[in-house]
């Protein structure tokens, strides 16, 4: 696993966990993969970490400026596609947080 390189805080996370369902997989990874290239090229966008066990529980997390441009990837229309695909195939069962990061601690 990578860490995302973020900025001094305050800055925003927004936690999605899920468990992936035993439906269709087709398209699941090229989807994932596309979803981190398309955040990456939105305003304010700051990183992202992501894992995933190998009985499909998973956690992503993407960093970012605002609680706004959090708001404008949620509502980017290739991402709400790729939500409903989620919703109606790929997840069992899924949560998002979104938090302030006021404080960092780091080991190089």
């Amino acid at each position: 696993m990578f860490f995302a390189n973020t900025p001094e805080p305050p800055y925003y996370a927004c936690i999605f966990t899920s468990n992936r369902s035993e439906g269709d997989a087709a398209g699941y990874d090229s989807t994932a993969d596309f979803m981190v290239e398309l955040a990456s090229q939105q305003e304010d966008f700051l990183g992202v970490e992501s894992v995933r066990d190998q009985n499909g529980s998973g956690i992503t997390v993407s960093y970012w400026k605002s609680q706004d441009s959090i708001k404008r990837w949620k509502e980017n229309a290739l991402h709400k596609k790729a939500q409903e695909k989620g919703m109606k195939d790929w997840y069992s069962s899924y949560s998002v947080r979104i938090c302030k990061v006021e404080r960092e601690y780091r080991n190089k």
